[in-house]
């Protein structure tokens, strides 16, 4: 199967360029397999990173064909296929001569051709401050005993393998470069959910940030798409909101009072009362009253051009809102008092 494989190549005095080559694979070949015999036989400057060639190290983390993954598990044929979709959703034309695009990771800056600067990654990483506690490490009497559950909730974030995947594909890090990373707050989780960690209540609220920390994140759902190892970040940010929310008051911080009057007044009325919405999410403070009024002429425009109604109408099926809820209320306190 002859392939076109297009690299973006560059140093860090250079710009990015397109450079084309052509090889001789077997559709069953991996990207790493394709890399590998580019470097050996045709360029030998090309550069990019690898290792254990088997999904576990995650050193070959880069963008194949647009999206962020690892170059020894996709292979040629599943990628051509792809791409092939892309182009006909698009209403492109399919060339010929299949074509696989790769580029280097996102969110961080070029060494190299492939090769990423992944400095902020691990400075992200340690800011969380991913380890047991340190009284939780003294030597104990006994050994730490946990249960099934208990274990059960650690397993998926011990599956990540650092590769950056989901770091290069988030939407929140790329416009704000406070923000500390899918994958930190995944590692974050784990401190969390761990039953030998003492420094939950510190934890939580570290990352009951709106600008770091768990409400930095726009919920994209990229960071879950391109994951290999099915680690799922965004599902462990959102496990962590749920541990943040019921130690919080509706003052305590705006993230956590639009969160839960969202809920509330969607539970109230079937739907969202922005009016009523905009006006509970500012009171708590006359810091808040002022951010409201700058909101005056805003307002003004809307009711001008009949983009805000004047009268709110419940939603059909209110109560079959309020009900599910209810329960969905129901089955968290009751997971939260028996885990």
């Amino acid at each position: 199967m002859q392939v076109r494989f297009r690299i973006l190549r560059q140093t860090q005095n250079t710009s990015p360029r397109w450079q084309d080559y052509s090889l001789e694979v077997n559709t069953g070949s991996t990207i790493l397999d394709a890399l590998n015999r580019i470097k050996w036989e045709q360029d030998g400057s090309l550069a990019f990173r690898k290792n254990c060639r088997n999904t576990i190290c995650g050193s070959c983390a880069m963008r194949i064909n647009g999206r962020s993954a690892l170059a020894c598990k996709e292979n040629v044929e599943r990628e051509w296929q792809r791409q092939q979709q892309i182009l006909q959703q698009q209403g492109s034309p399919i060339p010929e001569i299949p074509q696989i695009l790769v580029a280097p990771m996102g969110n961080m800056p070029v060494i190299k051709d492939l090769v990423v600067d992944m400095s902020r990654f691990w400075n992200h990483l340690e800011a969380v401050d991913p380890y047991v506690s340190t009284e939780a490490r003294q030597l104990p009497e006994r050994e730490f005993l946990q249960t099934p559950q208990q274990r059960q909730k650690l397993e998926a974030t011990g599956n990540c393998i650092m590769c950056g995947a989901c770091y290069s594909e988030c939407n929140a890090r790329e416009v704000n470069e406070n923000f500390v990373g899918p994958h930190a707050l995944a590692k974050a989780y784990r401190m969390v959910a761990d039953s030998r960690d003492d420094h939950t209540s510190q934890r939580l609220d570290e990352y009951d940030n709106a600008d770091s920390g768990v409400w930095g994140c726009t919920r994209c759902y990229y960071c879950n798409e391109v994951c290999p190892m099915g680690v799922a970040p965004l599902d462990r940010i959102t496990d962590i909101k749920q541990e943040i929310l019921p130690r919080r008051e509706k003052t305590d911080s705006q993230p956590v009072r639009h969160r839960k009057l969202l809920v509330d007044l969607v539970r109230e009325g079937g739907w969202l009362n922005e009016r009523k919405f905009a006006i509970q999410l500012y009171n708590y403070s006359l810091q808040g009253w002022k951010t409201l009024l700058s909101m005056g002429p805003l307002g003004l425009r809307l009711l001008a051009r009949r983009k805000l109604p004047l009268q709110f109408h419940p939603s059909q099926g209110t109560d079959s809102v309020r009900s599910l809820v209810d329960r969905v209320r129901s089955h968290t306190h009751s997971h939260q008092e028996h885990p």
